[in-house]
């Protein structure tokens, strides 16, 4: 043990530069081999023996090397606490440092991960505000398609009512025309175009639920990340002399849970696109809708204006043949009146024979009392028979020609009175189609208000 401490000297040095303490000077022992013994008188004369003294007794080299074996183990603990006063005090401004270098690199983290927060929740924030402007003017194209319906139902009514009121036409009139063509055309347009908006209602209410889903799940993303935000701004903020700190055992883990920078990025990434989708969708749609109301519009005016041109024609068919007609009844009026006076004339004639074969007569009838031979068929004779036929076959052709004027006249009365009805007829039709059917179509809705604006 002195062997090993007297060669350690070499190399312990103090931190304060203390020099170790020189080892003791040798002593010369006479006798190296032997202990050193007392020579002397060891009594005295009250024969006191010193014996006991000398036993079990260290020698000075002894006892200067036990000495410096205590000064040379002071120096070397005081080395040795210095050395570790010197090294803690390095470890702990290496900690300093380490613990101050960490801490500042997690913070920076902190607000670089804040910062991705803040961009991200912008870009989720955009992407809201951009679906629920596209959900709003979706809305307003819904809010057309649905007035466009309802505009839809008076042209429905105004067609199906001219259809009604035509079945109110008499006789002949009760034709399937152009314009019974063109109106039950219309009724058919008119289905189809309800048909169509009100798939086309349905197609907007589904996008505008996905359009809501999507903006849904944006802000629950956004809200996700203002919490996080939040937390990562408050966290980046604590500082060692905060109050608000405390110890959390077991906070040093990796959740199973947890997402990495890749998919925590993806996920919002996926919100983003698939509701860029859906506005796409809604965008591609509203652009339909449009295509639809301006095609419905033209379609549904573009018949009406040839319902109208129709009736315009039909009218002024039924016109001309009631003028026609109107032209016709005179001119029979004119002619019963002339057969009615070509009558009276031959009753007046066949009247006016009655003297004449009454005279005949008379004149036969009287020469029948001649006496004897004076009964005699003479010229006389013969011309008064003769003029007895003749008168007789004047009045029979007469009364021919009267039965023939009759028959003409009840012709003419009848003809009368089917041009009279037939008249009442167009009157009729033309009440109806200008009165009836016109008036109500001037109750079409406008363009404008077929494609929903109002």
């Amino acid at each position: 043990m002195a062997a090993v401490e007297q060669a350690m000297p070499a190399t312990a040095t103090l931190a304060s530069r203390e020099v170790p303490p020189d080892p003791p000077a040798p002593v010369v022992n006479p006798n190296p081999n032997m202990e050193i013994t007392y020579t002397g008188n060891t009594g005295n004369d009250m024969g006191i023996s010193t014996m006991g003294f000398r036993s079990a007794k260290f020698n000075p080299s002894e006892w200067q090397e036990s000495n410096y074996s205590k000064y040379y183990q002071s120096f070397v603990d005081r080395d040795n606490a210095e050395r570790a006063i010197h090294e803690s005090k390095r470890t702990v401004k290496e900690a300093e440092e380490t613990t101050n270098r960490t801490q500042a690199e997690a913070t920076k983290k902190l607000a670089e991960s804040a910062k991705n927060i803040e961009f991200w929740k912008f870009e989720l924030n955009r992407e809201i505000q951009d679906v629920i402007d596209e959900t709003d003017l979706l809305l307003a194209q819904k809010k057309r398609l649905e007035n466009a319906l309802r505009a839809t139902e008076v042209p429905l009514h105004i067609a199906t009512d001219n259809l009604n009121c035509r079945q109110r036409r008499l006789g002949v009139d009760l034709v399937q025309d152009d314009v019974e063509i063109s109106l039950l055309k219309e009724v058919e347009i008119i289905n189809n175009v309800q048909d169509l908006l009100k798939n086309t209602i349905n197609q907007t209410e589904k996008q505008i639920r996905l359009n809501r889903d999507a903006k849904q799940n944006l802000e629950m993303d956004w809200s996700d990340k203002k919490e996080a935000l939040e937390i990562e701004t408050k966290s980046g903020s604590l500082r060692n002399h905060h109050t608000n700190k405390q110890f959390h055992d077991g906070a040093a883990k990796f959740e199973e849970i947890q997402s990495t920078p890749e998919s925590w990025a993806q996920f919002t990434h996926d919100n983003i696109a698939r509701a860029e989708h859906e506005r796409m969708a809604s965008i591609q749609l509203r652009t339909l809708v449009d295509n639809v109301l301006e095609d419905t519009s033209r379609d549904m005016r573009e018949q009406a204006d040839q319902v109208d041109v129709n009736f315009t024609k039909r009218i002024a068919q039924m016109e001309d043949a009631k003028t026609k007609l109107e032209e016709n009844l005179n001119k029979v009026v004119k002619q019963i009146k002339d057969q009615e006076s070509n009558i009276a004339d031959l009753e007046k004639a066949i009247r006016d024979k009655e003297d004449p074969l009454k005279v005949a007569q008379t004149r036969l009838y009287n020469r029948t009392y001649r006496p004897g031979v004076e009964l005699c068929r003479d010229p006389s004779q013969y011309h008064l028979v003769g003029e007895v036929n003749e008168i007789n076959q004047s009045i029979d052709a007469l009364k021919q020609q009267l039965n023939q004027a009759q028959n003409s006249l009840k012709d003419l009365q009848d003809n009368r009175m089917g041009l009279e009805k037939e008249i009442s007829v167009k009157k009729n039709s033309i009440f109806i189609d200008r009165e009836k059917c016109l008036t109500v179509r001037n109750r079409f809705p406008s363009r404008t208000k077929l494609q929903g604006y109002q």
